[in-house]
């Protein structure tokens, strides 16, 4: 069913310019004007050197062309966004807020170019979750009040409505493919939809509490989910039948995620910490690893073995599994918590939004090119994760470049260290 443009909210355009290019003025310079009791001639010719120069300009020179960023600027939005997704093929990002609004930008590296393309009213509470469809043609969101939205991406106009799709209000989403959608609840039920018929072809409940997260494995026929009970759920879609939970782990899990080609799987916890498990070894865990955050709210692949991972403290960390590494910080939103993490079309950038009302972009192409070392560095002395981004401990750090030097300062000196103990050794 298609909506009525009145359903549509488009913020008027010229309101953001204004704030990117404020008009600014200021009283005469003595030093610009003519000097004090000579009043120009108005037949005197102008200077003929000027006019060479000016000709100049004109004619060999170019204006000066807008600024180009290593990332897109900060999206400053009027709600906390939820939820955050990109674009599969292009670059365009979506986010729902509290309020239950959807919003579409796109975004770029050159200043002034990142906008908003719509804004869909339609959820009547808070959107929890957004997700584009494979060929970035439909748009799929969730909502507190218990609705599946299915929206034409390019315009934002709602396609299709389930209302009622739960009992309780919606908290996770995922597509499983072009015709599969899942979704998970504030009371742990688990159901998988056939966007075909607009029905429900699995509706099971396993777990005590809230389903935070799914994830599937590459053929398509294992659903895992993550529960605010401390249990990960294993699924199956081709039977239509529930398998098996894992063991109660401490706190929520609130993420889950593949690594390792699909062999491992990542549970984030409300903790801090990170449960390991072995595929087809879903019972129990096979390792964990203790990050020294608050929690962690969301997990992102970058490769098989690297991840980023966002917690209530603020901050964006990279960490390696196998061997267990936080390789540094990705960036922060400082002294809020962050909401969730999306990873761009072509791995360029890493998308987070945070409770400071922000959507902001982080350089993550150098991250798959990081060489893990497999003993611990001796870590720094006042505590500080290492930065990976130019913006990782703040957009406008005035010692940025300190303390990039002061960081390759200190790792030559744990390389020297390192050599040393060993050549004494031998």
């Amino acid at each position: 069913m298609a909506a009525s443009t009145e359903h549509v909210e488009v913020t008027d355009p010229p309101e953001m310019d204004k704030t990117e290019h404020p008009e600014t003025s200021r009283d005469p310079d003595p030093s610009d004007s003519d000097p004090v009791g000579q009043d120009p001639d108005p037949d005197q010719d102008p200077d003929p050197d000027q006019d060479e120069d000016e000709d100049e300009d004109e004619d060999g020179g170019e204006p000066p062309g807008p600024k180009i960023r290593d990332t897109p600027e900060d999206i400053k939005l009027e709600a906390i966004a939820n939820t955050v997704a990109l674009h599969p093929s292009r670059d365009v990002l979506v986010c729902g807020d509290v309020d239950g609004d959807v919003y579409a930008y796109s975004y770029s590296c050159t200043e002034g170019q990142t906008r908003e393309l719509w804004s869909s009213g339609h959820h009547m509470k808070s959107c929890r979750q957004v997700r584009f469809s494979e060929d970035g043609l439909k748009l799929y969101s969730v909502s507190r009040d218990k609705a599946v939205h299915l929206l034409d991406a390019e315009r934002g106009q709602l396609v299709t409505r389930i209302r009622g799709a739960h009992e309780a209000p919606i908290n996770s989403l995922l597509l499983v493919d072009q015709n599969l959608l899942a979704t998970g609840d504030d009371r742990g039920t688990l159901k998988v939809w056939d966007m075909r018929k607009g029905t429900a072809i699995m509706d099971l409940k396993h777990h005590e509490d809230y389903i935070s997260d799914i994830t599937v494995d590459q053929a398509k026929r294992i659903l895992l989910t993550a529960s605010g009970d401390g249990t990960m759920g294993v699924f199956n879609i081709k039977r239509r039948r529930f398998e098996l939970l894992s063991e109660y782990q401490n706190g929520d899990l609130t993420s889950v995620a593949l690594m390792k080609r699909g062999k491992k799987v990542v549970c984030g916890s409300s903790e801090g910490t990170i449960y390991i498990f072995n595929w087809n070894g879903f019972g129990a865990t096979s390792d964990r690893f203790a990050l020294k955050a608050e929690s962690v709210e969301c997990i992102v692949p970058v490769t098989d073995n690297i991840m980023c991972t966002a917690s209530m403290d603020g901050y964006i960390r990279a960490v390696n599994l196998l061997p267990n590494r936080v390789i540094g910080c990705i960036g922060q939103h400082v002294g809020e918590p962050i909401e969730e993490l999306a990873k761009s079309w072509d791995s360029r950038f890493l998308v987070s939004s945070a409770h400071d009302q922000l959507i902001k972009f982080w350089d993550i192409s150098s991250l798959p090119n990081t060489t893990i070392n497999e003993y611990r560095k001796r870590k720094k002395k006042d505590g500080r994760m290492k930065s990976l981004t130019k913006k990782a401990h703040g957009d406008n750090d005035f010692f940025s470049g300190l303390v990039e030097e002061t960081e390759k300062k200190e790792e030559e000196e744990e390389e020297e260290d390192d050599s040393d103990s060993d050549s004494g050794s031998d």
